[in-house]
């Protein structure tokens, strides 16, 4: 080992990277690619004659990357910034992320995660450190956590209706607009069977186990599927690369791909839902042999669910999502077999029991959102919490007994009092996290809006 070598660093390392090299003779730079708090890409593009360094040594990121809001500002109320001279930490390569990139010739990308001063942990806050945790500490308990994510997202024209609006795109068979929901219609998939079967392809290409793609409840929404996985921090990186993927090839192909949680008003929003079981030491699945644990699980996650809605529901267009018959439940619930409600146990073989988590907006970060999950798993677990009564029927139906904070304020309130996410999710990274989406949402609650000029001048 060299004297700058890391003490991550193995000769595997480093022989992956001249072998990279070696075997892409085209690839000319490679973008290092690391997610901040609101699942951003943040990053480098460095010469690929630099790779073999950037393994040995990592690359010098700032911390306040993890104080930046979603314009790109920093937010100095993290403590991130100034405050600590905005000081560099060295980031690393995720092993096995280091893939070509199809869409832009000569590029290949790796994604990054940070290291703390001493180089000998994660830093604080990074989501992925704040995901490791939480599989740590449910692996102490001998329970090995795993997941799917599911997204749901638009396809738009690249160009806004004449009020300056998105839109839906114009189907590129029969070169019409689409305006209408066919839900699991086969005759849209067909319209734009190239960007999907393109989508797919690209995936397998880099390693994203995307399973399928299917129409969903209105013009031009979609969602895309990630087969399960027990390594749970690699199925978020795929996820975050698959939404790089996607926006890319829409609009190679002339679309614009959304995933705000609620571009239209009139139409159901985009959510991300996660999939999640626990499996024994020997890959049994917990949920199916250990029912008490599975009612555990779930009365923690809908016990703690108000309590982390701030990361659920991130940013302000994320609480134009609950609605009534919007298919996203506006308090916490569970049901077997049940879309009307904030949990659905799917159909499925008793060995492939497992819980969809179906709150979540498709504009969260994955990393937070699962990392919260399991902490609420843990903690339904150790309290030996008894979940409610499944609701049977139409679950939009019901009173609003126990809402959700179905406001950013309140959700933001909630998250900075709950003493159970301050300590899986640690102190610091709350402090970071409130102080950023807080600032964010003091600067949205200043803007005047289009409307109240014309309802109130």
């Amino acid at each position: 080992m060299s004297a700058e070598r890391k003490p991550w660093v193995t000769s595997a390392d480093l022989n992956q990277a001249y072998d990279f090299i070696e075997s892409h003779p085209d690839i000319t730079s490679i973008d290092l690619i690391l997610f901040d708090i609101n699942g951003k890409e943040r990053g480098k593009r460095i010469p690929v004659s630099s790779l073999p360094k950037v393994y040995e040594s990592g690359v010098c990121m700032p911390a306040s990357v993890f104080a930046l809001d979603i314009k790109g500002e920093t937010i100095e109320e993290t403590g991130l910034g100034f405050d600590q001279g905005d000081s560099d930490r060295i980031c690393r390569i995720v092993p096995g992320s280091l893939q070509p990139i199809p869409w832009k010739p000569g590029v290949a990308q790796a994604v990054l995660t940070m290291c703390n001063r001493q180089q000998s942990d994660g830093f604080f806050a990074d989501p992925r450190l704040v995901l490791t945790k939480q599989l740590q500490d449910l692996q102490q308990q001998g329970f090995n956590p795993c997941v799917a994510v599911e997204y749901e997202f638009y396809l738009q024209d690249l160009h806004p209706d004449e009020q300056g609006n998105p839109q839906p795109p114009i189907m590129p068979l029969s070169q019409t607009r689409m305006a209408q929901t066919q839900v699991y219609s086969l005759d849209e998939l067909d319209e734009f069977k190239s960007f999907i079967d393109e989508v797919i392809e690209v995936c397998q290409q880099q390693g994203i186990p995307a399973s399928n793609i299917s129409a969903e409840y209105a013009p031009g929404q979609f969602e895309v599927n990630l087969k399960h996985s027990s390594d749970v921090v690699a199925a978020c990186d795929q996820s975050m690369l698959m939404k790089r993927v996607i926006r890319a090839i829409a609009k190679k192909h002339g679309f614009c791909a959304n995933f705000m949680a609620k571009p239209y008003s009139e139409y159901s929003g985009n959510g991300c839902h996660i999939h999640v079981s626990l499996l024994d030491n020997d890959g049994n699945n917990i949920f199916s042999d250990q029912p008490e644990v599975f009612q555990h699980a779930i009365a923690g996650i809908l016990k703690y669910m108000s309590e982390t809605m701030a990361i659920l529901a991130p940013n302000a267009n994320s609480y134009r999502r609950f609605q009534p018959n919007m298919f996203v439940s506006m308090q916490p619930n569970w049901g077997w077999d049940n879309r009307t409600v904030a949990l659905r146990v799917p159909s499925d073989t008793e060995e492939n029991r497992r819980v969809e988590h179906r709150v979540a907006g498709a504009d969260c970060n994955p990393y937070l959102v699962v990392g919260v999950i399991l902490a609420s798993i843990l903690e339904g677990v150790q309290q030996q919490l008894q979940a409610p009564q499944a609701i049977d029927g139409n679950g939009f139906e019901l009173p609003l007994d126990n809402p959700f904070p179905l406001s950013w304020p309140q959700a933001l309130e909630q998250f900075d009092a709950s003493k159970v996410l301050e300590r899986h999710l640690s102190a610091n990274f709350c402090r970071v996290y409130h102080a950023n989406k807080y600032s964010e949402q003091l600067a949205f609650a200043t803007n005047i809006t289009p409307l109240e000029y014309e309802w109130y001048q």
